[in-house]
């Protein structure tokens, strides 16, 4: 069946359910090993916990996310050049379950730094190339497109629903590290799927590299791996000479790698002779939305760190009759997408041609997201840091952050495949998860001022920000539509 006609799936093509599932276990996995990594890390020895000081995990916790994401780089390289989508995805989920079971073991520092690895790999070869195969499944004038990637945005949330419920309770209330193994084995799951449906229902989708490189290119790569590879070693030997080789320089390394790389990447593509000059004026758009989707970023990966700290010290979790873990609050973003969802795909459906632009969409998206920060200034004003407060404080501050959402990343997701340079196609989705890359590395930076003395200008500074972004970027839309020759 033609894939223009192919509805099998609510209305989609079949193979969006097979995508679907796949990132639904990916997702548990991994939202389920982030719902109770930050409290392990800060925990007691005695609890189980590696006894680091609430600064230096929530750095941790930013920096790592950073790295994830970094990675997408080179999964989609490798997915371009080397393997092709089917093969990188699998690999990656292969990587990622091992590094779950090295956290389901006691090995205390070593299995965190080695699941970091891992898990990094990992996400990086799998995320970005399943969001372009979804792209695949449709022609580029298809108007199901943006709803499809709502469809598929539903999977994620309903395994980041689960994950928190489920291993946040068994990682806090009994052992963190049967909390990590459950995490390991959603991604078995996940893999299962993924190999037994996919051949079904994805026909020749992503077997193949777009782009590949021949002998010459090949010999190039190794090269400068190797070269990498050795500039790295040697940055590191030179800290450890000069004394300098700490947790809080490193991670701040990383920032500068984190904010640097996407500068890196859209300068390369835009020198690039491959690409066309409609190709490049696209670019310059999607740079402005790429821009504003950063400071998005940085106020929604915020809630397994900072509102994850107000759910542990300021908020009662024994609350009509129920005693809730603080790593299950962060199932509550999930909740609000997944009710959220059916209600934008229907809306995009329905409107058809005449939705808002995708820019005017980031606009309010980036509103809505700073608005969810100025409402966590209320209850602090209100009843100051040493009383507990309601939980609907933080239900309230993700219904508003979860409308932004929304408007921002699906609609970037299926954005993205339509931008993309011809040459860059799979290596374009990985530039938009450098946006979270760039996010979670200041987040590194920022959180570290995260206290409760500070809470008000924090919460207030950021989400000001993130407010002025979005009504910029609506008076600019004209503009971006200009840019974007014909793609809105």
């Amino acid at each position: 069946m033609d894939k223009k006609y192919d509805r099998q799936f609510l209305g989609h093509p079949r193979g969006l359910s097979t995508l679907f599932f796949t990132e639904l276990w990916e997702r548990f996995s991994y939202y389920g090993m982030r719902a109770i990594l930050l409290f392990y890390m800060i925990d007691r020895l005695a609890n189980g916990g590696l006894n680091l000081t609430q600064s230096t995990g929530a750095s941790i916790m930013a920096i790592y996310g950073s790295l994830v994401y970094m990675s997408s780089v080179l999964g989609g390289f490798i997915s371009d050049r080397i393997l092709g989508p089917r093969r990188t995805i699998l690999y990656g989920g292969i990587l990622i379950m091992l590094g779950h079971i090295v956290l389901a073991m006691p090995l205390k520092m070593v299995g965190l730094l080695f699941s970091i690895l891992l898990i990094t790999l990992g996400t990086g070869f799998l995320k970005p190339n399943v969001s372009d195969m979804v792209g695949s499944l449709y022609p580029p004038t298809d108007p199901r497109r943006d709803a499809g990637f709502t469809i598929y945005y539903m999977g994620i949330n309903i395994g980041a629903l689960a994950a928190p419920l489920i291993v946040g309770w068994l990682g806090q209330t009994y052992n963190y590290h049967l909390g990590f193994s459950l995490a390991a084995i959603g991604m078995f799951f996940g893999l299962l799927q993924y190999y037994m449906d996919g051949r079904k229902y994805l026909n020749h989708i992503g077997l193949a590299p777009t782009d590949p490189l021949d002998a010459t290119g090949m010999s190039k790569l190794k090269k400068r791996v190797l070269m990498a590879v050795a500039i790295f070693v040697i940055l590191i030997a030179g800290m450890a000479a000069t004394h300098t080789l700490t947790i809080k320089n490193i991670i701040l390394l990383i920032t500068i790698i984190g904010v640097l790389l996407p500068v890196f990447y859209f300068t390369m593509i835009l020198r690039s002779p491959k690409v066309t000059a409609i190709e490049r004026s696209r670019i310059v758009a999607y740079i402005m939305l790429f821009l504003v989707s950063i400071i998005f970023w940085a106020i929604f990966e915020q809630g397994s760190i900072v509102l994850a700290l107000f759910a542990s010290t300021q908020t009662q979790l024994d609350w009509m009759g129920l005693h809730i873990q603080a790593s299950q609050f962060q199932s509550v973003n999930a909740f609000y997408c997944i009710i959220y969802t059916p209600l934008f795909a229907g809306l995009w459906t329905k409107m058809g041609n005449h939705q808002p632009a995708s820019s005017r969409k980031f606009g309010i998206g980036s509103i809505f997201a700073g608005s969810s920060f100025l409402w966590m200034t209320i209850p602090v004003l209100l009843f100051g840091v040493t009383t507990k407060v309601s939980p609907l404080w933080l239900i309230g501050s993700w219904a508003l952050l979860e409308i932004g959402e929304m408007l921002i990343s699906p609609i970037g997701l299926s954005l993205t495949t339509k931008l993309a340079p011809k040459a860059f196609k799979a290596q374009m989705m990985s530039v938009w998860f450098l946006s979270e890359a760039a996010a979670q590395a200041i987040n590194a930076q920022i959180v570290q001022f995260y206290t409760p003395r500070t809470e008000v200008p924090y919460f207030a500074i950021i989400g000001g920000i993130a407010i002025l972004a979005g009504i910029l970027l609506i008076l600019f839309t004209p503009k971006m539509k200009q840019l974007m020759h014909g793609i809105s």
